[in-house]
């Protein structure tokens, strides 16, 4: 699969990332833990190297998973993890809150260190912007890590273009996650202009709007309200999917010309947009993992893509992407 780079200080990955949350719950149903060893590592096999977990995922069973998945694959592949939230470790249990207090960060990253089995973190981003703790103390916490030997690179999400000058003063940030896709665009307002100004890589997670944009998910599918995120989001509610709906017949139309599907088309177009933008898809079943990997040989023509831009300007997408609680949480 093609590479690209984030950042400026030679973080190489592939083209297209997996993001690795949802195979530890969220989405419905639990899944097999053997299952998705075997899924991780059968990406390993198809060209992918980037890896995407958190602590909070679990909380830290995603990274027991990376980590037992990607052993065999150590120095070939990037893994990348996060902090940020507050999580009682004896009962591992999140308390809802951010804490990115300097002593915390350092404290945590020796429990993501032995539970992924690596030696250093090759993508360390801080997973929300804690509005009690300068960002500068933040950068510079996760500067003397990358001294120190145990993170390679430091990366932001959810944050604001103004945060993330801030804390790329102190320490260079590598990447930048947040959700992007063709019914989440805010990214385009700031954030994107001041990663090309500052050399910063983007990854988009949720590119696939959470299942939706496959076309998978109609007015009618139903989220267990005790295990599935979408549950709580407003744009899942079924007015919402299907006056939204327009966004995956865009997709559609132009997938039947090209011969793919409408979740690759989405994954194209997020390619095409720059060549410093790594999407990470999740899934837990082989086939979309193939066909998300295939996304990557897809390649829309400038008309094609402004076909797109022209009809998704005629869309207002309806439904916040998040609750007020969790949009509260971000930077943005």
């Amino acid at each position: 699969m093609e590479k690209r780079t984030l950042g400026t200080h030679g973080l190489e990955v592939s083209a297209v990332g997996l993001g690795c949350m949802s195979m530890t719950g969220g989405y419905s149903d639990k899944p097999d833990r053997q299952e998705m060893i075997s899924l991780i590592r059968a990406a390993v096999d198809r060209g992918v190297t980037f890896f995407d977990t958190a602590e909070i995922y679990g909380p830290y069973a995603n990274e027991e998973l990376v980590g037992e998945a990607l052993a065999p694959y150590k120095g070939q592949v990037v893994i990348a993890t996060k902090f940020g939230w507050d999580i009682d470790a004896a009962e591992r249990k999140p308390s809802g809150r951010v804490s990115s207090r300097p002593e915390v960060i350092k404290d945590v990253v020796d429990g993501s260190l032995r539970r992924l089995g690596v030696d250093a973190i090759d993508l360390y981003y801080q997973h929300r912007v804690d509005p009690d703790v300068p960002i500068e103390d933040v950068a510079g916490a996760v500067k003397e890590l990358i001294e120190a030997g145990k993170v390679k690179h430091f990366g932001m999400s959810e944050a604001s273009a103004g945060t993330i000058r801030r804390a790329h003063a102190v320490q260079p940030v590598s990447a930048v996650q947040s959700e992007y896709s063709l019914w989440w665009r805010r990214p385009e307002e700031e954030v994107l202009a001041a990663c090309e100004e500052l050399g910063i890589g983007f990854v988009p997670y949720s590119p696939l709007g959470k299942g939706f944009l496959t076309g998978t998910i109609t007015a009618d599918t139903s989220f267990d309200a005790g295990n599935d995120i979408r549950s709580t989001i407003p744009r899942f509610a079924p007015e919402a999917l299907q006056h939204n709906a327009a966004v995956v017949e865009l997709l559609a139309n132009i997938a039947e010309r090209k011969g793919a599907t409408p979740g690759q088309i989405a994954l194209a177009w997020l390619l095409a947009q720059k060549p410093w933008i790594v999407p990470i898809p999740g899934t837990r079943k082989l086939h979309r993992l193939e066909e998300n990997i295939g996304a990557a040989a897809v390649e829309l023509s400038a008309a094609e893509l402004g076909e797109i831009e022209d009809a998704a300007s005629k869309i207002q997408v309806q439904g916040g992407r998040y609750s007020d609680a969790a949009e509260r949480m971000t930077n943005l």
